[in-house]
């Protein structure tokens, strides 16, 4: 499954939203250097989700704020209904 998110890096409280719309927007204090707003990202997208780190990837969009990450195989205690 592939989710599109937008990323906030450098924020003052790191946390993840749903919009109006059903988008994710994710804030994280890290910033945009290195991949480090990237890997926190992916990071509170897993948890947001309960599934492991390994099972999230980026797709696309590493050097912009719109993001697509691709989810594998969900599973019962997973966050689905999140979405």
């Amino acid at each position: 499954m592939k989710i599109t998110v937008i990323a906030h890096p450098n924020s003052k409280k790191p946390r993840v939203e749903k919009d109006l719309l059903g988008t994710l927007n994710v804030y994280v204090s890290q910033p945009p250097l290195e991949g480090r707003a990237n890997h926190a990202v992916l990071e509170a997208l897993a948890d947001y989700l309960h599934v492991k780190r390994s099972q999230v990837r980026l797709v696309r969009g590493e050097k912009s704020k719109i993001k697509v990450f691709e989810i594998e195989s969900w599973g019962p205690s997973s966050g689905i209904n999140k979405l």
